[in-house]
Protein backbone atom coordinates (compact mmCIF):
# COMPACT_ATOMS: atom_id res chain seq x y z
CA UNK A 1 0.00 0.00 0.00
CA UNK A 2 2.65 2.28 1.01
CA UNK A 3 4.30 1.62 -2.14
CA UNK A 4 0.78 2.31 -4.22
CA UNK A 5 1.03 5.92 -2.36
CA UNK A 6 4.60 6.69 -3.20
CA UNK A 7 3.96 5.72 -7.09
CA UNK A 8 0.67 7.93 -7.55
CA UNK A 9 2.46 11.05 -5.36
CA UNK A 10 5.14 10.58 -7.84
CA UNK A 11 2.79 10.61 -10.48
CA UNK A 12 1.08 13.50 -9.74
CA UNK A 13 4.28 15.79 -9.01
CA UNK A 14 5.55 14.73 -12.52
CA UNK A 15 2.33 16.21 -14.13
CA UNK A 16 2.36 19.04 -11.80
CA UNK A 17 5.86 19.81 -13.84
CA UNK A 18 3.76 19.65 -16.98
CA UNK A 19 3.80 23.44 -18.33
CA UNK A 20 -0.06 23.76 -18.64
CA UNK A 21 -2.49 26.38 -17.38
CA UNK A 22 -2.57 28.09 -14.51
CA UNK A 23 -5.58 27.35 -11.91
CA UNK A 24 -8.23 29.86 -12.62
CA UNK A 25 -7.63 28.69 -15.98
CA UNK A 26 -8.21 24.92 -14.78
CA UNK A 27 -11.27 26.60 -12.76
CA UNK A 28 -12.66 28.34 -16.04
CA UNK A 29 -12.03 25.19 -17.99
CA UNK A 30 -13.73 22.97 -15.66
CA UNK A 31 -16.77 25.42 -15.52
CA UNK A 32 -17.24 25.75 -19.10
CA UNK A 33 -16.79 21.42 -19.67
CA UNK A 34 -19.69 21.08 -16.52
CA UNK A 35 -21.62 23.18 -18.74
CA UNK A 36 -21.39 22.11 -21.49
CA UNK A 37 -21.82 18.29 -19.87
CA UNK A 38 -25.03 19.91 -18.35
CA UNK A 39 -26.34 20.59 -21.76
CA UNK A 40 -26.01 17.59 -23.66
CA UNK A 41 -27.72 15.52 -20.24
CA UNK A 42 -30.80 17.87 -21.15
CA UNK A 43 -30.89 17.36 -24.82
CA UNK A 44 -30.28 13.35 -23.56
CA UNK A 45 -33.21 14.01 -21.26
CA UNK A 46 -35.85 15.84 -23.36
CA UNK A 47 -34.79 13.01 -25.94
CA UNK A 48 -35.36 10.19 -23.23
CA UNK A 49 -38.71 11.52 -22.42
CA UNK A 50 -40.06 11.56 -25.68
CA UNK A 51 -39.70 7.94 -24.93
CA UNK A 52 -40.69 7.19 -21.44
CA UNK A 53 -43.87 4.91 -22.46
CA UNK A 54 -40.77 2.53 -23.84
CA UNK A 55 -38.40 3.04 -20.81
CA UNK A 56 -41.20 2.60 -18.33
CA UNK A 57 -41.98 -1.01 -20.24
CA UNK A 58 -38.06 -1.60 -20.05
CA UNK A 59 -38.42 -1.20 -16.27
CA UNK A 60 -41.57 -3.07 -15.24
CA UNK A 61 -40.36 -6.16 -18.21
CA UNK A 62 -38.68 -7.74 -15.04
CA UNK A 63 -41.74 -8.01 -13.07
CA UNK A 64 -44.04 -8.82 -15.54
CA UNK A 65 -42.10 -12.06 -16.46
CA UNK A 66 -43.72 -12.33 -12.09
CA UNK A 67 -47.06 -11.24 -13.18
CA UNK A 68 -46.34 -8.40 -10.45
CA UNK A 69 -47.54 -5.19 -10.75
CA UNK A 70 -46.02 -1.54 -9.13
CA UNK A 71 -47.89 0.05 -6.71
CA UNK A 72 -47.72 3.76 -5.63
CA UNK A 73 -48.28 5.19 -2.15
CA UNK A 74 -47.89 9.07 -3.23
CA UNK A 75 -49.86 11.12 -6.41
CA UNK A 76 -46.35 11.83 -7.78
CA UNK A 77 -44.69 8.66 -8.09
CA UNK A 78 -46.22 7.91 -11.76
CA UNK A 79 -44.57 11.00 -12.79
CA UNK A 80 -41.09 10.14 -10.52
CA UNK A 81 -40.57 7.38 -12.17
CA UNK A 82 -40.91 8.92 -15.71
CA UNK A 83 -38.38 11.70 -14.88
CA UNK A 84 -36.04 8.97 -13.11
CA UNK A 85 -36.37 6.48 -16.30
CA UNK A 86 -35.82 9.54 -18.79
CA UNK A 87 -33.20 11.15 -16.50
CA UNK A 88 -31.02 8.13 -16.37
CA UNK A 89 -31.82 6.86 -20.29
CA UNK A 90 -30.89 10.46 -21.24
CA UNK A 91 -27.23 10.26 -19.25
CA UNK A 92 -26.74 7.20 -21.21
CA UNK A 93 -27.30 8.43 -24.64
CA UNK A 94 -25.32 11.63 -23.43
CA UNK A 95 -22.66 9.87 -22.02
CA UNK A 96 -20.28 9.82 -25.02
CA UNK A 97 -20.49 13.62 -25.48
CA UNK A 98 -19.80 14.07 -21.82
CA UNK A 99 -16.87 11.38 -21.87
CA UNK A 100 -15.50 13.62 -24.53
CA UNK A 101 -16.01 16.82 -22.35
CA UNK A 102 -13.59 14.74 -19.31
CA UNK A 103 -11.54 14.11 -21.88
CA UNK A 104 -11.05 17.61 -23.32
CA UNK A 105 -10.71 18.28 -19.49
CA UNK A 106 -7.76 15.90 -18.76
CA UNK A 107 -6.12 16.00 -21.81
CA UNK A 108 -3.95 19.29 -20.69
CA UNK A 109 -2.25 17.33 -17.85
CA UNK A 110 -1.59 14.28 -20.81
CA UNK A 111 1.82 13.73 -22.77
CA UNK A 112 1.38 14.20 -26.40
CA UNK A 113 1.52 9.82 -27.17
CA UNK A 114 -1.48 9.21 -24.17
CA UNK A 115 -3.51 11.84 -25.66
CA UNK A 116 -4.31 9.27 -28.85
CA UNK A 117 -5.68 7.37 -26.49
CA UNK A 118 -9.24 9.25 -26.94
CA UNK A 119 -11.16 7.46 -29.20
CA UNK A 120 -10.48 3.71 -27.05
CA UNK A 121 -10.96 5.84 -23.88
CA UNK A 122 -14.68 6.54 -24.99
CA UNK A 123 -15.41 3.70 -26.92
CA UNK A 124 -14.30 1.25 -24.09
CA UNK A 125 -15.85 2.89 -21.15
CA UNK A 126 -19.39 3.23 -22.77
CA UNK A 127 -19.46 -0.20 -24.56
CA UNK A 128 -18.01 -1.84 -20.88
CA UNK A 129 -20.51 0.40 -19.13
CA UNK A 130 -23.85 -1.00 -21.47
CA UNK A 131 -22.10 -4.59 -21.10
CA UNK A 132 -22.33 -4.02 -17.15
CA UNK A 133 -25.84 -2.78 -17.27
CA UNK A 134 -27.42 -5.49 -19.96
CA UNK A 135 -25.89 -7.68 -17.57
CA UNK A 136 -27.39 -6.81 -14.82
CA UNK A 137 -30.65 -5.99 -16.16
CA UNK A 138 -30.53 -9.49 -18.07
CA UNK A 139 -29.42 -11.76 -15.60
CA UNK A 140 -28.79 -10.12 -12.24
CA UNK A 141 -31.84 -8.05 -11.65
CA UNK A 142 -34.06 -11.18 -12.88
CA UNK A 143 -32.65 -13.72 -10.66
CA UNK A 144 -32.82 -11.94 -7.86
CA UNK A 145 -36.10 -10.70 -7.93
CA UNK A 146 -37.27 -14.69 -8.27
CA UNK A 147 -35.58 -15.51 -5.37
CA UNK A 148 -36.21 -12.78 -3.17
CA UNK A 149 -40.36 -13.06 -4.28
CA UNK A 150 -40.72 -15.93 -5.22
CA UNK A 151 -38.49 -18.28 -2.90
CA UNK A 152 -38.07 -16.09 0.39
CA UNK A 153 -40.92 -14.13 -0.01
CA UNK A 154 -43.11 -16.98 -0.73
CA UNK A 155 -45.23 -16.94 1.66
CA UNK A 156 -46.05 -13.00 1.46
CA UNK A 157 -47.98 -10.84 -0.93
CA UNK A 158 -45.67 -8.71 -2.49
CA UNK A 159 -46.49 -5.33 -2.42
CA UNK A 160 -44.18 -3.74 -4.61
CA UNK A 161 -44.21 0.27 -4.56
CA UNK A 162 -42.72 2.50 -7.14
CA UNK A 163 -39.87 4.07 -5.31
CA UNK A 164 -38.44 0.62 -3.78
CA UNK A 165 -38.22 -0.55 -6.86
CA UNK A 166 -36.67 2.01 -9.05
CA UNK A 167 -34.14 2.43 -6.18
CA UNK A 168 -33.46 -1.50 -6.43
CA UNK A 169 -33.31 -1.57 -10.33
CA UNK A 170 -31.02 1.06 -10.57
CA UNK A 171 -28.59 0.24 -8.07
CA UNK A 172 -28.17 -3.12 -9.53
CA UNK A 173 -27.81 -1.48 -13.00
CA UNK A 174 -26.07 1.39 -12.76
CA UNK A 175 -23.45 -0.97 -10.31
CA UNK A 176 -23.14 -3.44 -12.74
CA UNK A 177 -22.73 -0.63 -15.24
CA UNK A 178 -19.69 0.81 -13.40
CA UNK A 179 -18.12 -2.53 -12.07
CA UNK A 180 -17.31 -3.42 -15.65
CA UNK A 181 -15.36 -0.23 -16.09
CA UNK A 182 -12.50 -2.02 -14.43
CA UNK A 183 -10.31 -2.22 -17.15
CA UNK A 184 -10.66 1.61 -17.76
CA UNK A 185 -9.78 2.10 -14.23
CA UNK A 186 -6.65 -0.16 -14.59
CA UNK A 187 -5.75 1.23 -17.69
CA UNK A 188 -5.47 4.39 -16.48
CA UNK A 189 -3.90 3.68 -13.16
CA UNK A 190 -1.03 2.06 -15.22
CA UNK A 191 -1.05 5.43 -17.68
CA UNK A 192 -0.47 7.15 -14.71
CA UNK A 193 2.45 4.79 -13.68
CA UNK A 194 0.86 3.84 -10.39
CA UNK A 195 0.46 0.57 -11.20
CA UNK A 196 2.01 -2.06 -13.61
CA UNK A 197 1.01 -5.00 -15.26
CA UNK A 198 3.52 -6.97 -13.29
CA UNK A 199 1.94 -5.69 -9.79
CA UNK A 200 -1.50 -6.63 -10.53
CA UNK A 201 -0.38 -10.02 -11.98
CA UNK A 202 1.60 -10.28 -8.74
CA UNK A 203 -1.51 -9.86 -6.30
CA UNK A 204 -4.08 -11.49 -8.29
CA UNK A 205 -4.87 -13.83 -5.68
CA UNK A 206 -6.19 -10.42 -3.95
CA UNK A 207 -8.36 -9.44 -6.93
CA UNK A 208 -10.18 -13.03 -7.09
CA UNK A 209 -10.85 -12.96 -3.91
CA UNK A 210 -12.42 -9.58 -4.07
CA UNK A 211 -14.40 -10.53 -7.22
CA UNK A 212 -15.60 -13.78 -5.95
CA UNK A 213 -16.62 -11.74 -2.96
CA UNK A 214 -18.28 -9.45 -4.95
CA UNK A 215 -19.83 -12.45 -6.86
CA UNK A 216 -21.29 -13.68 -3.86
CA UNK A 217 -23.15 -10.09 -2.89
CA UNK A 218 -24.79 -9.85 -6.06
CA UNK A 219 -25.19 -13.83 -6.97
CA UNK A 220 -29.42 -14.57 -6.83
CA UNK A 221 -28.32 -18.23 -5.91
CA UNK A 222 -26.28 -19.38 -3.01
CA UNK A 223 -25.27 -22.01 -5.69
CA UNK A 224 -21.51 -21.87 -6.37
CA UNK A 225 -21.94 -23.08 -9.68
CA UNK A 226 -23.61 -19.79 -10.75
CA UNK A 227 -21.64 -17.39 -8.19
CA UNK A 228 -18.60 -18.51 -10.85
CA UNK A 229 -20.89 -17.69 -13.41
CA UNK A 230 -21.31 -14.16 -12.34
CA UNK A 231 -17.67 -13.83 -11.30
CA UNK A 232 -16.44 -14.91 -14.63
CA UNK A 233 -17.35 -11.74 -16.48
CA UNK A 234 -15.51 -9.92 -13.66
CA UNK A 235 -12.53 -12.63 -13.79
CA UNK A 236 -12.02 -11.89 -17.75
CA UNK A 237 -12.19 -7.58 -17.17
CA UNK A 238 -9.26 -7.69 -14.92
CA UNK A 239 -7.34 -10.08 -17.07
CA UNK A 240 -8.30 -7.06 -20.19
CA UNK A 241 -6.85 -4.59 -17.63
CA UNK A 242 -3.51 -6.49 -16.86
CA UNK A 243 -3.16 -6.73 -20.81
CA UNK A 244 -4.04 -2.98 -20.78
CA UNK A 245 -1.30 -2.23 -18.33
CA UNK A 246 1.35 -4.41 -19.93
CA UNK A 247 0.54 -2.39 -23.13
CA UNK A 248 0.51 0.72 -22.18
CA UNK A 249 4.00 0.33 -20.19
CA UNK A 250 4.27 4.17 -19.34
CA UNK A 251 7.43 5.65 -20.00
CA UNK A 252 10.41 7.03 -17.50
CA UNK A 253 9.78 10.54 -16.94
CA UNK A 254 13.24 11.37 -18.55
CA UNK A 255 12.02 9.67 -21.56
CA UNK A 256 8.61 10.62 -21.87
CA UNK A 257 7.84 12.94 -24.75
CA UNK A 258 7.13 16.64 -24.32
CA UNK A 259 3.83 17.14 -23.69
CA UNK A 260 1.01 18.57 -26.54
Amino acid sequence: MADLIDKARTAVTDRAELPGMTLMEHLDELRKRIIHSVIYLLIGFCVAYAFHERLYGIVQAPLDQLHIQLNFTHPTDGLNLYLKTSMYGGAILASPFILFQLWLFISPGLYRHEQKYIVPFMATTVTLFLGGAWFGYHFVLPGMLRVLINDFGRKFHPIITIEDYTGFFLAIVLALGVTFELPVLMFFLALFGIVDGKFLLRHIRYAILLIFLVAAIICPSPDPIYMCLFALPMLVLYMVGVVAAFIVNPTKKKDAPKPA
